[in-house]
């Protein structure tokens, strides 16, 4: 047999064992093994989207041409991500020995401006539809990565996204999206969107049924005009990152970009064929900071990871091991240190391209931390903990100070009941379903995905936007993304991040790379809107300060906070607001409910957080993937 039939077989028999894997290891408390791998690791929502990233590892690609590659079927099956959502990645190089930023994300259209929301009687601009539209990033994203770090060619890697979209049978969990009521009436809204989900006209169920070939010949056809240019541009001569950069060009400033602004126009849409045309991938230096000599890197404050590192820098002044994991004291330590980083998120973070400026040097600096530390009440919840003041830490006026005396969550949170006492059971209290929906806009979107390989590349992605209800845009096949809505309207509620037309919104998604004594130690991200570091920031103190391993860590229980505001929907928080594990002891739950918190309960809320650990004594790595949802991983 040849050398590479044998790696196949290996392959589908290590992927039969994960499968038959219903008992953890003997010495695991984990639902799921941890994956042990020698030369690469692949992880994302979808095992299908794992199963891709594996192809291109046993063709000889690196880790971040896996990557892309399981970017391209991830968005291809909607997993809470389309191809016109937006990409967010941080990537080790080993030749370089650094950590650099992708930033991948879409900016707003032309007349995309507060005041042409306001006239529409809106507070912030919708949620879905093509009013709810950037421009797309995740093909640029995707070409750009591949491009500059990757080996492979666009066709090579777009190869199983493309015969995914030829027909595949389709999964349970989208057909559920899809036949959910009230986006089942968002999508037929939208013609070409009705079109492509549900391909039984006239029957009394018209969307696909689980397991049944499911096919987008749109989409298809987009794929393939961008491996078209590709092979063009080779035939003239063009070398690898050339024929990449052709394909590129042809999605934003040719006959695909073309019909993509169509399509949004044709369905109410603000996209210009100059907006895509202007739009560039930056490739950028990410946000930093150190926890006990362990450096954490995250994409700066154009996402809200530098929360994270805020948070890091405020809990580095306590002594978490001798609080213990998950004991009320723990608990409470990390809500309001996450209460002071987050409040500072909602008022400073936004695209540092357009003015004012961000002031996040002080806002990540250690000393900045211990005077923000001070502040919690080591008795009982704060449920008005306001945004710092880093100018006047530095002995400067801030320019917003007039915004910022103003700015309370309290006040926030009472409008947002106001716009919903026709829904609720009392004034200012939500009903079941707005509870809900809040819930679901606080999670909104994203998938996540991890690779690494014995090469030392290191790939961590958070891409997002276009999931369902998508509006698809025209005949291209995409779906478009949703993530306008983080944008507000107001200066008052964050001067930095007021819409503005070709401008970034400051988003959720948040990919994570951690380094120790200048080699790689973890990466991770995960699926969740608002909850994203949060889940990141436990994840990691359970391996740094209780010793987890990677699934471990990936299964633990965590704590939610609602405290800070929603990226999404109304903007709303909750204050006091905590969702704990069902196996949270009931001396801590009373503990906490003295301390002035409002507790729910759920089986699973680690996130799902996918991961790498790096075992630098060994030469070896360790993947993990939460428990609940759709995450999956293979190593080999």
């Amino acid at each position: 047999m040849h050398a590479s039939s044998f790696r196949s077989a290996g392959l589908v028999l290590f992927i039969a064992g994960l499968c038959l894997a219903a008992t953890p290891e003997p010495y695991s408390a984990t639902h799921k093994p941890v994956l042990h791998g020698r030369h690469w690791v692949a992880i994302t929502g979808k095992p299908l989207g794992a199963t891709a990233g594996a192809r291109m590892f046993e063709r000889g690609g690196n880790a971040v041409d896996a990557a892309c590659a399981m970017l391209a079927v991830v968005c291809t099956m909607y997993d809470d991500v389309s191809w016109g959502g937006e990409t967010q990645a941080l990537i080790y190089d080993p030749r370089a020995k650094k950590v650099v930023g992708i930033n991948a994300l879409g900016v707003a259209p032309t007349g995309a401006t507060p005041e042409f929301f306001k006239e529409k009687k809106l507070k912030y601009p919708p949620a879905d539809g093509p009013l709810a539209a950037l421009t797309p990033g995740n093909p640029g994203g995707l070409m750009t990565m591949l491009a500059e770090y990757g080996t492979m060619s666009l066709k090579d890697v777009l190869e199983p996204a493309m015969q995914m979209a030829d027909g595949y049978p389709i999964e349970a969990e989208l057909v559920r999206k899809i036949n959910n009521v009230t986006n089942e009436v968002k999508l037929k809204k939208w013609p070409y969107s009705k079109k492509l989900f549900f391909p039984h006209t006239g029957q009394t169920n018209e969307a696909p049924r689980a397991g049944e070939i499911w096919r987008q010949p749109d989409l298809l056809a987009t794929l393939q005009k961008l491996v078209d240019a590709e092979a063009q541009a080779l035939k003239a001569g063009k070398d690898r990152k050339s024929a990449i950069r052709a394909a590129y060009d042809r999605f934003y400033k040719g006959d695909i970009a073309e019909e993509f602004c169509r399509g949004s126009r044709e369905q109410e849409g603000l996209h210009a064929v100059a907006d895509l045309a202007n739009w560039k991938v930056k490739i950028e230096e990410p946000a930093t900071t150190t926890y006990k000599g362990i450096t954490v890197y995250k994409l700066t404050h154009w996402t809200q990871g530098p929360v994270m590192l805020q948070t890091l820098n405020l809990l580095e002044n306590l002594d978490l091991q001798s609080m213990g994991y998950d004991s009320a004291r723990y608990i409470h330590a990390l809500y309001q240190a996450m209460n002071l980083a987050y409040a500072d998120r909602d008022f400073y973070y936004g695209d540092p391209d357009f003015p004012p400026e961000e002031p996040i040097r002080t806002l990540l600096s250690k000393d900045y931390a211990k005077e923000r530390i001070k502040l919690i009440d080591w008795k009982k919840n704060d449920p008005d903990i306001r945004p710092g003041d880093p100018y006047a830490f530095e002995g400067k006026r801030n320019p917003f100070l007039r915004y910022l005396t103003n700015w309370s969550n309290l006040k926030t949170n009472k409008a947002a009941a106001g716009t919903i006492t026709s829904a609720s059971s009392d004034a200012g209290e939500p009903s079941a379903e707005a509870q809900a929906q809040f819930d679901a806009d606080f999670r909104a979107g994203t998938t996540s995905i991890q690779a690494a390989d014995d090469k030392g590349w290191a790939v961590s992605v958070t891409p997002s936007g276009g999931w369902i209800p998508a509006c698809i845009a025209g005949n291209t096949g995409i779906g478009m993304s949703q993530r306008m809505q983080s944008f507000v309207l107001d200066p008052a509620e964050n001067p930095f991040n007021v819409l503005a037309p070709g401008k970034r919104p400051r988003v959720t998604l948040t990919p994570t790379l951690a380094l120790k004594d200048g080699k790689l130690f973890l990466c991770f991200s995960v699926q969740g809107g608002d909850t994203q570091d949060q889940n990141l920031l436990q994840f990691f103190l359970n391996i740094v300060e209780f010793g987890m391993t990677v699934q471990e860590a990936c299964e633990a229980a965590n704590l939610t906070s609602y405290q800070m505001r929603s990226s999404f929907g109304e903007h709303k928080s909750e204050p006091g607001r905590m969702t704990l594990t069902d196996e949270v002891p009931s001396w801590v739950r009373r503990e906490l409910t003295r301390m002035g918190y409002t507790l729910g309960f759920v089986k699973k809320n680690s996130g799902p957080i996918t991961a790498i650990y790096f075992d630098q004594e060994h030469g070896t790595l360790w993947g993990g993937a939460s428990n609940h949802g759709e995450d999956y991983g293979i190593a080999w």
